[in-house]
């Protein structure tokens, strides 16, 4: 996934996108109010969320697995700050990644049931760092008219040639610091309503 040729055609087949978009309206309005971000979406649903965001100098939680390098070059390309490590909390890289991130201003984006799954099961670390450093959690989603579904652990999506897609922005997350260790299952629901949100919206 995402070496050189590969980044060229997903490129080349995401401007064919008909996209549409819904929630980046708060998105803006919390950016506004100086509101640092952290971005959560499920590992399968990260294709369109990581086009749609780039250039925007957030920084990038990748794993250290071997596999995950292609991402992490496809993120430097796309305009990502890019630090390596587990979503994990008890990941030590991963997380002082994410908090020195916020810490300098940056919004962040990770994959709570990454790097290696299991799928669509969320790990607390994006929400502790943000609950520690202040940030609000936006859960991110989308719907396609039409996608290939990888032989991937989590079946990772992407959108065919000039599908529908519509990449929903959830309602704004805020977690306790001394309580993110029990929130996994706002953050399960929230990743899957804004998941159905936006496959109701294609």
């Amino acid at each position: 996934m995402f070496d050189a040729c590969t980044r060229t055609v997903v490129e080349a087949l995401a401007r064919t996108w008909r996209l549409s978009i819904s929630g980046d309206d708060t998105v803006r309005a919390l950016r506004d109010t100086g509101t640092r971000l952290a971005f959560a979406v499920w590992h399968s649903m990260l294709l369109v969320p990581l086009w749609h965001r780039r250039n925007e100098g957030i920084t990038l939680l990748v794993s250290q697995h071997r596999d995950a390098q292609r991402l992490a070059d496809a993120g430097n390309r796309w305009g990502y700050n890019v630090v390596r490590g587990s979503s994990t909390r008890g990941s030590v890289m991963g997380t002082k990644g994410m908090l020195r991130a916020l810490r300098s201003g940056f919004d962040i984006a990770t994959t709570p049931d990454g790097p290696r799954g299991p799928a669509r099961i969320a790990k607390p670390g994006i929400a502790w760092a943000a609950a520690r450093e202040g940030a609000t959690v936006i859960p991110v989603g989308f719907g396609a008219s039409s996608a290939w579904h990888l032989s991937s652990w989590d079946r990772f999506r992407i959108p065919k040639y000039r599908a529908r897609v519509h990449l929903h922005y959830g309602d704004p997350l805020e977690f306790d610091a001394n309580h993110a260790d029990i929130v996994a299952d706002t953050l399960n629901r929230a990743l899957n309503e804004a998941e159905n949100t936006a496959a109701c919206n294609v």
